[in-house]
């Protein structure tokens, strides 16, 4: 069970158009869903499911900075909440990293994100994969980290998955 930070949640219902009906519907039942519009609070980069699982794993493992990240398991996304104008930098630092980047979506003004309540459960299809524990602050560094890994990470899918062709070849 991931559970949001009362300052997390702040935060959170800062970035709604309507923070108290947010608030409200968080009050009543904390594991909704809500629609939050992304680009004055927070921007988000969306990858598929196992290349976002893979970049979480290596933050995690590192101990580098991850921020928010949630997932949608029946939409197969991972996304990472990244700070308001990270978009430049993000893709600098990955282009910086790899001559070819793996498939994301970067999501800022008029976008919305639906993130899951403040309290999630194993199975909701909305979960917090690492929750707000407050404002999700400005940190070039978890940019950066982001951008970092996600490029080594699908490196190392893409790597995992030659492996596995080249034994299934060599078996037959």
């Amino acid at each position: 069970m991931q559970r949001v930070t009362r300052s997390g949640v702040q935060w959170l219902t800062r970035a709604a158009v309507d923070g108290e009906e947010c608030r409200n519907l968080w009050r009543h039942n904390p594991r909704a869903p809500y629609a939050l519009p992304v680009g004055e609070h927070f921007e988000v980069l969306v990858v598929g499911q196992e290349l976002g699982m893979e970049t979480f794993g290596q933050l995690r493992r590192r101990r580098m900075p991850a921020g928010p990240v949630l997932a949608d398991w029946a939409a197969r996304q991972i996304g990472f909440m990244l700070p308001p104008r990270s978009r430049g930098s993000f893709h600098r630092v990955l282009a910086g990293e790899t001559s070819t980047p793996p498939a994301f979506r970067y999501l800022d003004a008029d976008a919305v994100l639906v993130v899951p309540g403040p309290l999630t459960l194993s199975g909701d299809r909305y979960e917090w994969l690492c929750p707000p524990v407050g404002e999700g602050g400005p940190s070039s560094g978890r940019t950066t980290a982001l951008a970092v890994m996600l490029a080594a990470s699908a490196d190392l899918i893409a790597r995992a998955a030659h492996i596995g062709e080249v034994e299934l070849h060599e078996a037959r």
